[in-house]
């Protein structure tokens, strides 16, 4: 089959791997129909790649058909269609039982100290092969796919496995009082997508914060007053409060991460790490990794003081530096972790409907065959052509 695959720094390809095969009595094989590239993406194709081994194939938002099941599977039959959580969980363990799924004892990556598995998230995820794919085997197969109804083209559904949760997680977290206000910090796919979900839920006031004009554009479309951190990179926090009656926002949501915009000394020393081999570079990052903490440090800054900081943006550093101060003086809450993706789904599913209140139907900017994903790749880091969604079509 073919299937994308890492093969260092910022060089991805695709090529021709081993077909896959039922290895578990409750595996199932899915045909992949359509798969994302998702922000978090990049930063396997940036800076993450002490964690890989080139051949490892990405991917971790995959939908399609299923093809094959294994003799223990009673919920799936092939021709059944599936979106595939990220969270490789059990669904039965003490964790997945009270809807904490991203933590799955099953499949918990103990070795690195880590939580449940990830497909196509690194050594540090248990190194599951992933879904920018034709073919995606798939553990647990009564209880982690998700069946969606058929009719409807896929950028319907294909958000489930991982847009969609992330970012009604990323409100619910919020902790958003009825008519209160937030700071969305980044309006990527997740950024975009949670500050439309927090105008679904009540919110009086969305202010999102990016500096791409596509991205602002668009989120302004969706009713989300902008602040383009281009001309308020110096003075965003009185611009936040300039509309909060100098408070800040009752939340804000860091949707960015450990790529912040700014403090190059930090991008240096990531790249720097980066360079080094594997097997110097990963206890490093391990023990001594920094993230740039600019979103993150904007974040407590914006937030009004008794406010919650919710964080999506994934951050991978051990040794990050934190205002705890000004943390504690503010009274701040803090939540933040891997999407939950089915503890949300019974939420998220009945809103894809043809009404399509989050606009699921037009959220992909691009639609690409699996094998320009190198391309997409490239385009999506540097931030051409407008991209800030693309599927793929293996």
């Amino acid at each position: 089959m073919r299937a994308l695959t890492w093969q260092g720094r910022r060089h991805v390809r695709v090529e021709t791997v081993p077909d896959l095969v039922i290895e578990r009595p409750d595996d199932v094989i899915v045909r992949v129909t359509s798969t994302g590239i998702c922000g978090s993406d990049l930063h396997l194709y940036e800076v993450l790649g002490p964690f890989l081994d080139p051949g490892d194939i990405l991917g971790h938002e995959a939908m399609g058909i299923v093809e094959e099941t294994g003799p223990e599977v009673r919920a799936l039959r092939p021709g059944d269609r599936v979106v595939v959580p990220f969270n490789v969980s059990c669904g039965t363990c003490f964790m997945c039982a009270r809807g904490l799924h991203s933590q799955c004892e099953t499949t918990q990556v103990r070795q690195y100290g880590s939580g449940a598995a990830l497909f196509g998230y690194t050594r540090l995820y248990g190194q599951v092969p992933g879904g920018q794919a034709q073919y995606l085997r798939v553990p647990f197969g009564d209880r982690l796919p998700v069946k969606v109804p058929e009719g409807p083209p896929d950028d319907r559904f294909v958000f489930l496995s991982d847009v969609l949760p992330t970012a009604w997680q990323a409100v619910e977290y919020a902790a958003i009082p009825p008519g209160g206000s937030v700071t969305v910090l980044g309006l990527g796919p997740i950024g975009d997508m949670a500050a439309r979900v927090a105008r679904h839920r009540g919110a009086g006031l969305v202010i999102g914060v990016d500096l791409v004009d596509e991205r602002l554009e668009r989120a302004r479309r969706h009713g989300v007053t902008c602040l383009d951190l281009r001309r308020h990179e110096k003075d965003l926090g009185d611009a936040v409060r300039e509309l909060t009656d100098g408070r800040g926002t009752d939340a804000v949501i860091d949707a960015v991460g450990m790529e912040a915009h700014g403090d190059t000394a930090i991008k240096a020393a990531q790249w720097a790490t980066g360079l080094l081999p594997d097997a110097l570079a990963q206890p490093f990052m391990e023990k001594a990794g920094l993230d740039r903490l600019g979103a993150l440090h904007a974040a407590i800054d914006l937030v009004r003081r008794g406010g919650t900081v919710s964080l999506s943006g994934v951050y991978g550093g051990a040794l990050d530096p934190m205002p705890l101060l000004r943390m504690f003086d503010k009274q701040l809450q803090f939540r933040m972790g891997q999407a939950n993706v089915l503890r949300w789904v019974p939420d998220i599913l009945p809103l894809l409907t043809d009404k399509d209140p989050l606009g699921v139907d037009g959220f992909a900017t691009h639609h690409l065959p699996l094998e320009e994903a190198p391309r997409a790749y490239a385009d999506f880091q540097a931030k051409r052509d407008g991209m800030i969604k693309t599927l793929l079509t293996p």
